[in-house]
């Protein structure tokens, strides 16, 4: 049974910095796409890093590149999205999933598995 299980979340004033982690069971992270996707309340879940399988494609959101950087752990089978310099625009539910393809510079927003997402709220 494939499952994702994300970490990490909490609260954070703005400029500050939070590691997420994903832990995936039931399969292998390093044989398949994976990605970091978020929603906040009153807006559609957008990708906000994706890395494709063998790490052939990468795509970061313009809203977070330089701030935001996805990296993995294969003998963990864990991803991580590290933030730095977190924003107010930033606060959302964070999930890690298994999105259907991942190009240099795109990545779909369907998936074939879903994590259960983990809170990010960034406020003073």
């Amino acid at each position: 049974q494939v499952q994702l299980a994300e970490s990490g979340g909490g609260l954070v004033q703005p400029g500050g910095s939070l590691r997420l982690s994903c832990k995936g069971s039931g399969f292998a992270l390093d044989y398949d796409n994976i990605g970091w996707f978020r929603q906040a309340p009153g807006k559609e879940r957008e990708g906000v890093a994706c890395m494709s399988k063998s790490v052939g494609a990468t795509y970061v959101a313009d809203s977070v590149k330089g701030r935001f950087t996805m990296s993995r752990d294969n003998a963990k089978n864990t991803v991580y999205l590290q933030m730095n310099n977190l924003k107010s625009e930033d606060e959302a539910v964070y999930y890690c999933a298994v999105p259907k393809w991942v190009v240099p510079g795109a990545c779909s927003s369907t998936a074939n598995y879903w994590g259960q997402g983990t809170q990010v709220t960034v406020s003073s």
